[in-house]
């Protein structure tokens, strides 16, 4: 059974960059076609794919987030890292990682629980 598990601070301040880690298990984050996906939930929002490492390492990002965003991973960890840049109250979230199968853009069927992220001074 593939379990994701969401790391790091709930709290950031604007300006700053967010950094979480997800921490794989039951599962190798290089195996064939899975897809290692952040994913986040404003409040009263609906769900925003943000990008996705794939098991080969190449990236992939959303248009509007990738000038801010970046994801890496640490294979002798099996986790994987989203850091967001210069953050606002507007990336306050959920953030959520996940595992796609089959492509960036795949149905998720693996998710962590997530964690409630904070922008705020």
């Amino acid at each position: 059974q593939v379990q994701l598990q969401e790391s790091g601070p709930g709290l950031v301040k604007p300006s700053q960059t967010l950094s979480l880690t997800c921490t794989v298990s039951g599962g190798s984050i290089t195996t064939n076609a899975h897809y290692w996906t952040w994913i986040r939930q404003p409040p009263g929002k609906g769900l925003e794919w943000m990008g996705a490492v794939a098991y080969s390492g190449i990236t992939f990002y959303s248009p509007s987030l990738k000038s801010r965003t970046s994801i890496s991973r640490d294979t002798s960890k099996n986790q994987f890292t989203l850091q967001l840049s210069s953050v606002t109250p507007e990336d306050t979230a959920v953030y959520y990682c996940a595992r796609g199968n089959g492509s960036p853009l795949s149905l998720m069927d693996y998710w962590g629980q997530g964690t409630q992220v904070t922008v705020s001074s």
